[in-house]
């Protein structure tokens, strides 16, 4: 089995000048290549900062973070894109800072540009774009450098229920058909249960793991779309089981 990520007791501390802070607590796991993992956990339990730890941004207090690759893509929560830049251009800059933005490259941009519903808003500015457009512009520039491993920190928080719903589901299905390694971020169980293929539910800080789930949905039949799995019973029963494993009453 090749894993394209794995963490190895994995802690995590912040200090200040009067106290410490333990944000996560000896965590362990691997990521297949292809597979689509969720971190789900209450909030301020150290989901972000895992991401930032796989995408060496932080470096863990103790443990080892391991990554079998340099190519590696970063989804925030805003979209990070640049007001100044068209849709188009601001599609293009992982390229450009990358030395990659050559003819091939940007055709093969246009062609996504057009793949994700974009093709007639490529001149238009980022304030010119709802939500949910901004968010299809911000995958494809993700994307566009052909990431190995995908890292989405809760990148559809921000938009309404119903685009969520929709943005989600198209890009559980890109994700999905595209065979990309992705380690997912969201406070949503739905949106966790329906794209991915694990989901991983940490306890509140210093964050362990409390369990794991592997997701399977017989009854989508080998067509599995986010949509698909939020219509089976098998879907609610995952939804209840990690409900309670975050114990969200108490939380609230």
């Amino acid at each position: 089995m090749e894993y394209i990520c794995e963490l190895k007791n994995i802690s995590k501390r912040f200090h200040t000048i009067n106290n410490e802070t333990k944000a996560i607590d000896d965590i362990s796991f691997k990521v297949k290549k292809g597979e689509i993992v969720s971190i789900v956990g209450p909030s301020g339990s150290g989901k972000s900062t895992v991401l930032s730890l796989i995408a060496g941004l932080e470096e863990p207090s103790e443990g080892e973070v391991i990554v079998n690759t340099n190519s590696i893509g970063f989804m925030f929560q805003k979209d990070q894109l640049y007001e100044w830049r068209n849709v188009y251009k601001n599609c293009l800059l992982g390229l450009e800072v990358k030395n990659m933005d050559n003819d091939e490259n940007k055709i093969k941009v246009k062609k996504m540009l057009e793949k994700y519903g974009l093709t007639n808003f490529k001149k238009h500015y980022p304030s010119q774009l709802s939500g949910g457009m901004r968010q299809r512009a911000a995958l494809v520039r993700t994307l566009a450098i052909e990431p190995d491993l995908l890292l989405l920190d809760e990148p559809f928080s921000a938009l309404d229920y119903q685009t969520r719903l929709a943005i989600g589901d198209e890009v559980g299905t890109i994700l999905r058909n595209e065979k990309i390694s992705t380690i997912l971020v969201t406070h949503d169980i739905p949106e966790a249960v329906s794209i991915s293929d694990r989901v991983i539910v940490f306890t509140e800080r210093p964050a362990k793991i409390k369990k794991e789930y592997e997701i399977k949905f017989d009854e989508c039949h080998g067509e599995r779309t986010p949509m698909k799995c939020r219509n089976t019973l098998t879907f609610g029963e995952y939804f209840r089981n990690i409900w309670r494993d975050l114990d969200v009453e108490k939380e609230e």
